[in-house]
């Protein structure tokens, strides 16, 4: 380090191991990553309508059309 650089992490209270200067350098990195991949739009992908947990949820019976007839059966087990 140059005498008129910055450091760019200083701990200014306690002391620290290098096991703790290690974790918290990975957690801030793993954040900054976080938020450089959010920014880019990089963040994570919808879940599968089969993960979906709200299809489980009832809807009312007038706003549902069941399937009828021949292939109902195939039907009933698809998210919609």
């Amino acid at each position: 380090m140059t005498a008129d650089s910055k450091p760019f992490l200083q701990i200014v209270r306690g002391d620290p191991g290098p096991e703790e200067i290690a974790a918290l350098v990975a957690v801030l990195t793993a954040r900054a990553q976080a938020a450089a991949a959010a920014r880019d739009g990089g963040g994570p992908a919808r879940p599968s309508r089969w993960a979906d947990r709200s299809r489980l949820v009832r809807s009312t019976f007038a706003g549902e059309l069941r399937p009828r007839g021949a292939g109902a059966w195939r039907a009933s087990g698809l998210p919609r």
